[in-house]
């Protein structure tokens, strides 16, 4: 990871003169269907890269803008996930608009989640944009297995200008996954739903639910401990009582005697 860059604007934005294409930046019609593969990968790689690199040194964001020419900023697309390492996100979420040219440079991986309605703009005219900008890695996850990208998983590194197919596999597992040097980490198609495989611990990054599943079950364990002792002490602090009053009673005998 290099030093973060300065953050440079270059010019004023006149917000209210863009114009907005309801083709690009409405909700599209199947985007409920997107959603909940978005949330999830989302919520995944949004926790591995704020655990790995400084928060205040990457930014990560879902279906918002990001332009490429700086002569006409109405020149803009929206990936379904993007992120870019060594910038100020903070600086870029003022602007309200990733500028490469300000940012110092553009995005270091997008991807697409696949449904009927963006299928072809995925593979196509944003394909070619992501190449044009300079995104370094581009990937296409269809949760359908493949209706709509015919393959579940796509990966492409951006190589002299032109974006080449990354190497999947399918392990024993029958996990679906390719290796992404970007999040260091191999992104995976399992059963329709996206997971991050970390090959140094043999693992699979847990996603919001089951994080908040596993500290659920962590602190009932130790709630369950904490009983266990409790009524371990009680019993032990009852048994010296009786050992008390028994060792009383053999005193008082004694005297009496």
């Amino acid at each position: 990871m290099t030093t973060k860059p300065t953050y440079q604007i270059i010019s004023v934005i006149d917000y209210a003169s863009l114009e907005y294409d309801p083709n690009e930046l409405e909700p599209i019609p199947d985007g409920m269907e997107q959603s909940p593969a978005i949330l999830r990968i989302f919520q995944i790689l949004d926790a591995h890269l704020k655990s790995i690199y400084p928060r205040e040194g990457v930014f990560v964001d879902s279906h918002t803008t990001v332009c490429y020419n700086p002569d006409n900023l109405n020149n803009r697309v929206l990936p379904d996930l993007y992120f870019a390492f060594d910038v100020d996100p903070q600086a870029i979420r003022r602007r309200k608009l990733y500028l490469p040219w300000e940012a110092g440079k553009p995005p270091d991986f997008a991807l697409e989640i696949g449904s009927e309605s963006t299928l072809q703009n995925d593979m196509g005219h944003k394909r070619d944009l992501y190449a044009q900008i300079g995104i370094s890695e581009y990937w296409r996850f269809d949760p359908t297995g493949g209706t709509y990208y015919n393959q579940p998983l796509t990966g492409e590194q951006l190589i002299n200008g032109t974006y080449q197919p990354s190497q999947l596999t399918t392990e024993p597992d029958g996990i679906l996954k390719g290796y992404s040097p970007a999040l260091k980490r191999y992104l995976c198609w399992h059963d329709g739903m996206t997971e991050l495989y970390d090959p140094e611990t043999n693992t699979y990054h847990l996603n919001l639910e089951q994080a908040l599943d596993e500290v659920s079950a962590e602190r009932t364990a130790r709630q369950e401990a904490e009983e266990a002792l409790g009524a371990q002490l009680a019993g032990r602090r009852e048994a010296e009582a009786r050992i008390r009053q028994l060792e009383e009673e053999l005193e008082r005998r004694r005297t009496e005697s």
